[in-house]
């Protein structure tokens, strides 16, 4: 790529296919294949337990994917030594490549100072028997450690068990790492060296070298990017972030170019290539990294999205759990959706319309994907509310 300007529609087109919205979604059902691959491209999954829904991360898998068993999902994070959960986003999930790129971050974890670990008298002698005892007897959850009588609870503690605590602290040190989830998601640890291949457990970077390196694959995953946008990928704060990027253009690796109505730099890998238009179509999870970091939302799509769970609901404007719907380069529409299993239906509470839509395009286009979501839900119905502009015209797609 040699210019250095994009338009909007350029830098859009570049976005959606650095985050996988760049082919036909697979016949049938999606393999393990398919899912290691939108995972890598995206550098990490952010993890997310709010089952409204279907948990978060599910969803952004589905969104590229379409139909898969969430199953073979699990199988490839726990069962493959292909990925491994860590902090980096959020709490994540990442190849284990980036196990020695993050070595920094649990070299200088700080624990929660008021968790009750930290609190806990001699604490040190309680935190080796953890280790002891999943060295000696195997991967545990922390349902299976003794209780053990924390600290009195000051207001605004978590209220968590001291052994999660502990193994938690383990985690974020890199001294335990995640051997699987149960059915309820709890999580179950193990030692490190049990998990991942030595080739990646024995490597590290200093945080320089890893800070780079992180930036670049953030880079690769949003095609176009500010330094904000792409600090913000892995949580790097932005003065650390400055001087990796100037690193990484020295290098040749990353090129400057302005993107129109942008304020900022933008930045692409050296080697892109500017896609053609694709006929996108997903409903997007709000921790999808397409949509995560709201100001390059807004930028990027003219998109202002805020998640509104923690909004009283007399004071919410859209809706509980609403998911942006993507239709070409173009989000569209949001939606308030939620699952009632209990009566197999999918429950759309309210149906947005963005300014300026076809209306008719959108409905129908919206109506079609809603029904990928509630069969891949195993949700029989739909059922519509009758909030929002768009839907009585989904209402009567959908019928």
């Amino acid at each position: 790529m040699t210019c250095d300007s994009l338009s909007i529609a350029e830098a859009r087109r570049l976005a959606l296919a650095s985050q996988g919205f760049d082919k036909a979604r697979p016949k049938g059902r999606a393999s393990q294949i398919n899912i290691g691959n939108v995972i890598r491209r995206l550098g990490l999954l952010q993890l997310d337990f709010v089952n409204v829904l279907v948990p978060a991360h599910y969803l952004v898998i589905f969104s590229r994917l379409g139909n898969y068993r969430r199953e073979t999902f699990n199988e490839l994070i726990y069962g493959s030594r292909g990925f491994t959960e860590h902090w980096a986003h959020e709490a994540s999930i990442v190849p284990v490549e980036a196990w020695p790129l993050l070595k920094y971050r649990r070299d200088e974890f700080k624990p929660w100072p008021n968790s009750p670990i930290m609190r806990l008298r001699n604490n040190k002698k309680y935190l080796d028997e953890v280790i002891d005892l999943i060295r000696t007897k195997g991967a545990v959850t922390s349902a299976d450690l003794e209780p053990v009588p924390g600290p009195k609870r000051k207001p605004g503690d978590w209220h968590r068990s001291v052994p999660r605590w502990a193994l938690e602290y383990h985690f974020g040190f890199g001294r335990l790492a995640i051997a699987d989830r149960l059915p309820n998601f709890q999580r179950k640890y193990d030692l490190p060296e049990r998990l991942i291949d030595r080739q990646h457990l024995e490597k590290g970077l200093s945080r320089v070298r890893g800070q780079r390196e992180l930036l670049m694959l953030a880079a690769k995953a949003f095609g176009i990017a500010t330094l904000p946008d792409l600090a913000d990928y892995y949580r790097i704060p932005v003065p650390q972030a400055r001087p990796r990027l100037l690193e990484l253009q020295e290098q040749g690796r990353l090129m400057p170019v302005r993107v129109e109505g942008w304020r900022d730099t933008a930045y692409v890998p050296a080697d892109v290539r500017i896609p053609r238009p694709r006929p996108a179509r997903a409903l997007l999870s709000p921790f999808d990294p397409l949509v995560w970091f709201r100001p390059r939302a807004e930028r990027l799509f003219d998109f202002r999205y805020r998640i509104e769970i923690y909004v009283p609901a007399a004071k919410r404007k859209w809706g509980y759990y609403v998911l942006p719907f993507l239709l070409g380069d173009r989000i569209v529409a949001r939606v308030d959706l939620k699952a009632d299993r209990a009566k197999g239906c999918l429950l759309v509470q309210a149906a947005h319309a963005e300014d300026g839509i076809d209306v008719s395009q959108t409905a129908h286009a919206l109506a079609e994907e809603l029904r990928n979501l509630a069969d891949w839900l195993e949700l029989p119905t739909i059922k519509v509310g009758r909030r929002g502009t768009l839907a009585r015209r989904l209402g009567t797609e959908l019928r």
